[in-house]
């Protein structure tokens, strides 16, 4: 897996909303629904429940987003 994607998971995670996420990334939304859609497969869980306006982690997002934090800060 590639650190962009860790970097991208993260930043839905903080906003809540890909959209959100991918204008604060610099890349189209659906672009960035892709790339998640490709990690979940990529990983065989889901990361998001997607709502409405909101996204939130499922148990196995939360567990990532401390792991991606972790990866993230060492390789920063």
């Amino acid at each position: 897996m590639e650190v962009r994607f860790l970097r991208y998971f993260l930043a839905i995670a903080q906003e809540e909303n890909i959209s959100k996420a991918a204008e604060r990334l610099h890349i189209t939304q659906p672009t960035l629904s892709r790339q998640i859609a490709q990690m979940e497969q990529e990983l065989g869980v889901k990361l998001f429940d997607r709502g409405a306006r909101k996204v939130t982690l499922t148990g196995e997002g939360f567990l990532l987003r401390r792991r991606a934090e972790e990866i993230l800060e060492l390789v920063d």
